[in-house]
């Protein structure tokens, strides 16, 4: 894999201490490389993993021509041959779901087809059936010609998947629908990337765990829990090393049982200019890590890297060094850590999608940096889609974040907003 540090050395226009968001990005998808353990699960326990191998239809899905619905199956050319505004056909026997059928009607004959019996030998056209008029206690049929066109309401033979069709591929994410997929193939277990281990962990003398006294100038740990929440949604292995204070011996333990342990290592605090140097001092050496200042707002301090323990052959982890104030630590996770988790356990994930929509007041802004703002996307008076920002936006105001339901983001070049101005929104994707 390549280090970090040749990597930043391709770039000719990179600045530690102003990093654009989209570089910082870049750098980290040009070091993160998947996990290579694979394992091999029944269907209904990969739920949430990461597909490793391409699955390809061995079966045509469906294996036969069928009814989409209740109704009548007859051959198409009927409708060409009425003479009037009215067909009728004769009935000759009816068509379950479950039953290959050695009914073959004629031109003037018809067959009662249900949702999903096999289309009757020579028909290609089914009329639902709530147009149909049975007369002659049955024995015959009449609808209107124009209720129905040739080929309606047939569902054709691997119109859903064919014989050698691929139909999952390597690095997809299985969702229900996709188990459901597999197993209309047939297949009962498949082959899927090892789930990611992740330490995690909160520096600072000022904080404290939930249920211990709270001392004139300390705060509640919240970044665990907000973390623990997302990358539970990333369906990751969780190790929670709690809170590590602000000296030497105890954060470099915890650093080395931390990469010893897991394939990435994630903390919050200790980052920002004028705080104690340990956490930095002690992630330089012990790895491959740099310490950025990215143009974005919140979220402007970061660490990433590779750490490793001492020692010939001694387990690796990826490093992000995160910023200590709650909203810094999610702003940061969703922009940068999420993307390179994904690409650490081998999954395939689009960039989420920005949306265009109307902005229902003026927000400040300058340019050279990226900001998201917290916001809450409705639909105005006039049906349009709006978005406005949740009160105060300081790094610290956790509300901001539970109250939003998207990020307005402004880019990097943008200038202040006014009311009514387009902006683009990002939708959050179920994580926070």
């Amino acid at each position: 894999m390549p280090s970090l540090q040749s990597v930043i050395s391709c770039l000719s226009d990179y600045d530690p201490t102003a990093l654009p968001v989209d570089h910082a990005n870049r750098i980290i998808g040009e070091v993160v490389e998947p996990v290579r353990g694979i394992e091999q699960l029944p269907i209904r326990s990969a739920l949430d993993r990461v597909l490793a191998e391409d699955i390809v239809s061995t079966i045509d899905v469906p294996a036969h021509d069928n009814s989409a619905m209740d109704g009548y199956a007859f051959q198409g050319a009927a409708l060409a041959a009425a003479q009037t505004a009215t067909v009728e056909l004769e009935v000759i026997g009816s068509a379950l779901a479950g039953g290959a059928g050695a009914l073959a009607p004629t031109a003037v004959q018809a067959v009662r087809i249900m949702t999903g019996a096999v289309m009757p030998a020579g028909c290609d056209t089914v009329v639902p059936q709530e147009f149909v008029e049975t007369v002659a206690d049955g024995a015959r049929i009449r609808f209107a010609a124009d209720c129905v066109r040739i080929g309606d309401n047939r569902r054709l033979r691997g119109e859903d998947l064919a014989r050698g069709q691929a139909a999952l591929q390597a690095g997809r994410i299985l969702q229900p629908a996709d188990l459901g997929l597999l197993a209309s193939l047939g297949v009962a277990e498949v082959r899927v990337r090892r789930r990611l281990r992740v330490a995690f962990f909160s520096t600072g003398d000022e904080l404290r765990s939930i249920g211990e006294p709270l001392e004139p100038g300390c705060v509640y740990d919240s970044n665990r829990y907000t973390l623990h929440g997302m990358l539970r949604r990333m369906n990751v292995d969780l190790l929670d090393m709690g809170v590590v204070r602000d000296d030497p011996d105890s954060l470099e333990a915890a650093f080395r049982t931390a990469c010893e342990s897991a394939d990435a290592v994630i903390t919050s605090g200790g980052v920002s200019v004028g705080e104690a140097d340990y956490t930095k001092q002690i992630m330089a050496r012990l790895g491959d890590v740099t310490f950025w200042k990215i143009a974005m707002r919140p979220g402007r301090p970061m660490a990433f890297g590779r750490i490793q323990a001492d020692g010939a052959g001694a387990h690796s982890a990826l490093l992000f060094g995160l910023p200590g104030n709650p909203v810094a630590v999610m702003v940061t996770f969703y922009h940068f850590v999420r993307a390179a988790l994904h690409r650490l356990m081998g999954a395939t994930v689009p960039p989420l999608p920005l949306l265009r929509v109307r902005s229902a007041q003026s927000i400040r802004k300058k340019p050279g940096r990226t900001e998201y703002q917290r916001g809450i996307l409705a639909r105005a008076g006039d049906g349009e889609w709006e978005v406005r920002i949740t009160g105060q936006q300081g790094s610290g105001v956790l509300r901001s974040m539970s109250e939003a339901n998207c990020f307005i983001v402004l880019g990097h070049e943008q200038d202040s907003v006014k009311t009514g101005d387009a902006v683009e929104v990002m939708l959050f994707d179920g994580l926070v």
